[in-house]
């Protein structure tokens, strides 16, 4: 009898990170805030977004709500901060 012995793993494929450009200021910009559904992500994004408009100069910010921390954002959040977000925060609680 012999026994095989199985690598599940995959080799990593590398590949770059492209990063949007920042904004100069955020004096006026509509800023998204992506919450992943942990514990307290939720209040510390609200307190970030707060933050952001006393001492950033933003115009408002918008919560939103991942499906749950394991997943990428849904496509209908994506949508929606593709036109009504100049930038966008995503954040983690726990």
């Amino acid at each position: 009898m012999s026994i095989e012995i199985l690598d599940p793993t995959t080799p990593a494929s590398p590949r770059p990170i492209e990063y949007s450009p920042r904004p100069g200021s955020l004096a006026g910009k509509r800023v998204a805030l992506i919450e992943n559904t942990k514990f307290n992500s939720d209040k510390l994004l609200e307190r970030i977004g707060q933050i952001l408009k006393a001492e950033h100069g933003i115009a408002e910010w918008t919560m939103y709500r991942k499906h749950n921390a394991s997943v990428p954002a849904h496509e209908e959040i994506i949508a929606a901060i593709k036109t009504s977000a100049d930038v966008m925060v995503a954040g983690i609680g726990d």
